[in-house]
């Protein structure tokens, strides 16, 4: 069987149209996995684990899904190519492959063979329908982390049944060792209503991990885990996992009292003062999350278009105050992100962030931009040709910090004379549709599109990091082949290649070079880290983290590996003493 697809531009009318043409019945609908039957009397051994929540949205492969819930159940529940180690090195995941190693330098080919026995929860093999599916996605959907390295690959063969992958990329790519993780099955998404969009949105349709699904329910914020006895490797020691939402005063009272094992949750100073006088029974650690807290000053807005409008922006901004209001005294206080790619738990990480705004504001030199730019300040509103500096600024529903952070930009902006409107979206309309809105010659269209989706000016957004720094550098800034190719018309629409809407031809090629390799990393950041806080594009605030209270009458509980977290040993969590 070849598996060969080429991006098709609209994917969602593409699909209208098949269905629409076509006399083939429609779809199955996607049903959540049948939990394994009971075989014993006894009460079940369990551990509970205690959650900021558990709301629907579980696709570790969506921005607008980022939380702690998605990452355990991602790791608990999905297959992936390779596993991160303690050290932050990665290894071949050989519960689900037996090989995977690049077999061509020219043209740049790596082959991935896969277990034989290595099968979803209702039967089906995992094979390179679910390898091309998962390519396929990350390549054409927007809102989705680390696109680059899907992005590179050219041609996608499958062998052997589907148990062996060939895939091709157009250049080569060191960073091949980050694709393909968290597996999803194909089978059942592919042709499911409402597509990727709806994939994993409140269940999962099938697993291939050591645990299943017993039950999810939102509404009581509770998410109940059993050991998967249609696992084909070794099985969990724990019979079942309970993640449990937990607010400040339940989560203390239930460490406390030894209902619930750990705890991995977003804290505030006050809170991990108390955490901390429960005493020496609950080991406390600071867990990194592959995130960073940013403000987009997209350039693709008709208004920040012009970077003297973004630099008198960015002057505007109190980043330390934005910061402050953010990590409200919890473990992000040490994890201030003052580079452009590399987040701060990254080895190597060192500050780039050059003096003046934004590390502080300049209202002088605001006013200095913005008069160049053709604005004046009229009874304290900025204003050009008599029409007011308006901007939209949208952050994701009420997700936290980005909601506290966007009241107070909004605060400081209007403080110094811009309109601004306030929008939060749901995550997935915010990721999904407005930040991926078409633009026409770099531009999003002012008025909005026939969706009626509002153009962001500023975002207040999560960014992905960790992995490969090439991949994150590119995924972040890098534009889509569209944009740069030879002949490219601009005044076709073109969905941006990533959330801030950044392209710029005349770094594309240094980005391009990081990310096949023939730049080493360190220098291509040396070139680029400079120009990209020239650009006034991303405002870095800092890096997320939870922290992992560990408790009594668990053992095996670890802080994971860097950005990854704990559950990736669950197999090994065994209910007694530490």
């Amino acid at each position: 069987m070849r598996v060969n697809r080429k991006a098709v531009p609209v994917l969602a009318l593409a699909a209208v149209l098949v269905t629409a043409c076509s006399n083939t019945p429609p779809p199955p609908v996607v049903s959540s996995s049948v939990p394994p039957a009971s075989t014993t009397g006894k009460t079940p051994s369990q551990i509970v684990v205690g959650v900021d929540d558990v709301l629907g949205g579980y696709n570790p492969h969506n921005l607008a899904d980022s939380s702690q819930a998605t990452s355990a159940l991602s790791q608990l529940l999905l297959p992936s190519v390779f596993r991160q180690k303690d050290d932050g090195s990665t290894q071949l995941d050989k519960n689900l492959m037996k090989s995977a190693e690049v077999v061509s330098q020219q043209p740049f080919v790596v082959a991935y063979d896969i277990r034989p026995d290595a099968s979803w929860s209702d039967g089906a093999p995992i094979a390179a329908e679910d390898f091309d599916y998962l390519r396929t996605q990350m390549r054409d959907q927007p809102g989705v982390i680390g696109p680059a390295g899907y992005r590179q690959i050219t041609d996608l063969q499958s062998r052997e049944g589907g148990k062996r992958v060939e895939v091709t990329f157009a250049k080569p790519y060191p960073g091949w060792q980050t694709l393909f993780s968290d597996l999803l099955p194909a089978h059942l998404l592919k042709d499911a209503p409402d597509g990727w969009r709806g994939a994993l949105a409140s269940n999962f349709p099938a697993v291939a991990g050591p645990f299943s699904i017993k039950s999810l329910d939102t509404a009581r914020g509770e998410v109940i885990l059993e050991r998967n006895e249609r696992y084909w490797e070794k099985p969990a020691a724990i019979d079942r996992i309970v993640l449990r939402r937990s607010d400040q005063n339940t989560l203390l009272a239930a460490l406390r009292s030894g209902n619930d094992q750990f705890a991995l949750a977003r804290t505030t100073g006050d809170e991990l003062k108390l955490l901390g006088e429960l005493g020496p029974a609950v080991q406390l650690h600071t867990v990194a999350r592959p995130l960073v807290a940013d403000i987009l000053l997209r350039p693709v807005s008709a208004t920040l278009h012009d970077p003297q409008v973004r630099a008198g922006v960015a002057a505007l901004i109190d980043r330390a105050k934005l910061i402050t209001e953010g990590v409200n005294g919890g473990p992000s206080s040490q994890l201030h992100a003052d580079a452009q790619v590399k987040a701060p738990s990254v080895p190597g990480y060192a500050a780039t962030i050059p003096p003046g705004p934004p590390t502080a504001p300049d209202v002088a030199k605001a006013e200095e931009s913005l008069k160049a730019a053709g604005y004046t300040k009229t009874a304290g509103t900025w204003r050009k040709n008599g029409k007011a500096l308006s901007l939209v600024i949208a952050s994701p529903g009420t997700q936290e910090p980005y909601a506290t952070i966007a009241k107070e930009l909004s605060g400081q902006l209007a403080a110094q004379g811009i309109e601004v409107n306030a929008i939060t979206p749901q995550p997935r309309d915010l990721f999904g549709g407005l930040l991926a809105m078409p633009v026409v010659s770099g531009v999003q269209q002012p008025a909005g599109d026939s969706a009626g989706n509002v153009g962001v000016d500023i975002a207040v957004v999560p960014q992905a990091v960790g992995g490969d720094t090439a991949s994150v550098l590119a995924s972040t800034f890098g534009c889509r082949l569209e944009q740069t190719a030879t002949g490219a018309d601009p005044a076709k629409p073109v969905v941006p290649g990533n959330s801030a809407g950044f392209c710029d031809p005349a770094l594309q090629p240094s980005i391009d070079a990081a990310l096949s390799g023939s730049t080493p990393i360190t220098e291509a950041l040396t070139t680029l880290e400079p120009e990209l806080w020239r650009q006034n594009v991303v405002v870095p605030l800092f890096q997320l983290a939870d922290t992992l209270a560990i408790g009594s009458g668990i053992s095996g509980v670890t802080p994971g590996p860097p950005m990854v977290g704990p559950f990736g040993s669950a197999v090994n969590w065994t209910r007694g003493p530490k």
